[in-house]
């Protein structure tokens, strides 16, 4: 309080203190917001605990003392700084506010700053670090979380997200660097700097470059009478499609009018999140319904993710899962790769990743095929870095992707994009309309060649840590100390994987090769049908989330009773190891 700069989150502070609301205080300052390897992410408001002009000031001062710790030619290289479309009236806090406070601060200590003069998708923000081989970047976005919250997510010099021991790192200069600095608040400063650079019309132009590398079928592109509705949730990503588009020489999609222009308040969606599945959808089935489209591309407000639903022959709609767009754009991706080498020995070079908890799908075209698959922890921080690692040994890298409709199918990106992903999805359909089939039934042509692969993944949310600690370590001491469950239900558990304890039953050693965190929760099980079912927290929301599928080889035809024995499966799952009515766990509504 000592110097006032913002009135509005001083006048809530203010208001707090004469009213003696100790309660509501120690909500704004009862603990700082953590900074993680997906940076930070909070509601915007007064305190330390939110995101706001002060708390944004000092989580920069903090990144930038670490990156002039680790880069002596921070000051040459410079950092790119991107922002989307989020505001918060009432304590006066918006993205670009908190993108040209971080600038300011960069700019205080002599550091170059490439700030987008306009919002942009997140996946600009690591295409950039990589492109002008900066040393890190920053986007401020909250991606797909509720209105009143925004976030500072932040790329390495390599153009991956952070991973450990950066955040930690990075925290412990938050904590050393808490004062503001002079002229901290005045970011008008930036605009006389000759130290301010825009990237804006470069990667509006190199970016759509690169991304043509992905196109293959330009002739059918052209020709093609397929239509494609395009939503990006009063987000960011309407002017990027439409230009990904052209690039491909595709017609443009329509946009969905009253969700295509940014808007802050996302007033036509609950959630503005299309993993939230067919409510987020309502307009764009409409709008696809009036203008005779059979495909809707639909990205988060970031445009980083992405979903897709098409019109099937009995005029019901399907949403396609993470999973089975992974399988889709798995099998294309490689089919061009495949269709456009001229060298069959280049194939044991090739890779594809994706995330513990996403189907094996790509595992299994992998071993038919000769190429590598790799899985990797949750999150495109971990794909993405391992990724570069690939690359820089020469390795291609053609695909990745997570359950959580996030795929990354270009490699200038080394973060999920749901830019490109929209338009090679779009090229994908158009080929696949010349063969007269769609996006359903090739999906049916995947897992008839490579087996099916059916997934169910939910969640429950939950606002009491304790309550879940509990839940997790009850399964870890199921039938007394240190041991898990052998059964759940009806079905008998054969191998368990504890990645927050290292434990993994199916090792010589019982240590688990994938890296452990004991600041999450995370446990696989492994049944004895074929089922797998991992049960973690989310880094960013209070929910415990479950994953599982089933998986049978090539020729094993009877969809049906797969589907109905991972229903069993899952719900078994619920019943004993969730337990939602002693734990008060609210469920996934649709």
């Amino acid at each position: 309080m000592s110097s006032p700069k913002n009135p509005k989150t001083y006048a809530i502070v203010k208001q707090l203190l004469a009213e003696g609301n100790a309660g509501e205080l120690q909500k704004y300052f009862g603990s700082r917001m953590e900074f993680g390897t997906a940076g930070l992410r909070a509601a915007m408001g007064a305190g330390i605990s939110h995101m706001n002009d002060l708390t944004i000031i000092q989580t920069t001062q903090g990144f930038c003392r670490y990156l002039e710790k680790n880069f002596s030619d921070l000051k040459k290289r410079g950092v790119v700084i991107g922002f989307d479309a989020r505001a918060h009236l009432s304590s006066g806090g918006s993205s670009k506010r908190f993108a040209r406070l971080a600038a300011n601060t960069f700019i205080s200590q002599g550091v170059p700053v490439y700030l987008f003069s306009d919002i942009v998708p997140t996946p600009f923000v690591p295409y950039t670090v990589t492109h002008l081989k900066l040393c890190a970047g920053i986007m401020v976005t909250a991606s797909h979380n509720p209105k009143q919250d925004n976030g500072y997510k932040v790329y390495w010099e390599n153009g991956a997200q952070i991973i450990s021991p950066h955040d930690k790192g990075i925290s412990q200069a938050i904590e050393e660097n808490q004062e503001p600095w002079p002229q901290a608040w005045d970011e008008k400063l930036i605009d006389s700097s000759p130290l301010l650079h825009d990237p804006y019309a470069m990667v509006n132009k190199e970016y759509f470059k690169d991304i043509q590398k992905q196109c293959f079928y330009r002739n059918i592109n052209k020709e093609t009478n397929l239509k494609f509705v395009h939503t990006s949730v009063h987000g960011v990503g309407h002017k990027f499609v439409q230009l990904a588009f052209k690039a491909f020489d595709l017609s443009p999609p329509f946009a969905v009018p009253e969700q295509k222009d940014p808007d802050p308040d996302f007033p036509t969606v609950k959630y503005p999140n299309p993993e939230e599945g067919k409510g987020v959808l309502t307009l764009s089935f409409a709008l696809a319904e009036k203008d005779g489209a059979r495909i809707i591309l639909a990205n988060d407000p970031d445009a980083d993710r992405l979903a897709v639903a098409e019109k099937q022959e009995s005029g019901e709609w399907k949403v396609f899962s993470g999973n089975e767009l992974g399988a889709l754009l798995g099998w294309w991706i490689f089919t061009c790769w495949k269709n456009n080498s001229r060298d069959t020995h280049a194939i044991k070079d090739v890779y594809m990743l994706s995330s513990t908890v996403s189907s094996k799908i790509l595992r299994a075209i992998a071993l038919k095929e000769g190429f590598h698959f790799e899985e990797t922890l949750t999150g495109f921080k971990w794909m993405g870095n391992r990724a570069k690692q690939l690359m820089d040994q020469g390795k291609a890298v053609l695909f990745a992707f997570e359950e959580a409709i996030g795929y990354m199918c270009c490699p200038a990106v080394l973060d999920k994009d749901g830019v490109s992903a929209a338009v090679i999805t779009a090229e994908m359909a158009s080929f696949l309309a010349t063969r007269n089939l769609s996006l359903s039934q090739q999906l049916k042509a995947v897992y008839d060649e490579y087996g099916f692969h059916i997934t169910k993944a939910s969640y429950f949310i939950c606002h009491d840590p304790e309550v879940i600690q509990q839940l997790f370590d009850n399964l870890r001491n199921f039938d007394g100390k240190n041991t898990y469950p052998k059964s759940c239900g009806r079905f008998k558990v054969s191998g368990i994987r504890d990645l927050t304890t290292g434990y993994d039953s199916s090792q010589p050693d019982q240590k688990a090769i994938l890296p452990t965190s004991k600041s999450s929760q995370m446990i696989t099980f492994t049944f004895a049908n074929g089922g797998v079912a991992t049960m973690r927290t989310s880094g960013t929301e209070p929910k415990i989330k479950y994953y599982s599928e089933l998986c049978a080889p090539p020729g094993n035809s009877d969809v049906e009773q797969l589907k109905k024995e991972l229903d069993e499966l899952v719900n078994a799952l619920e019943k004993h190891f969730f337990q939602p009515e002693k734990n008060k766990l609210q469920r996934k509504t649709e």
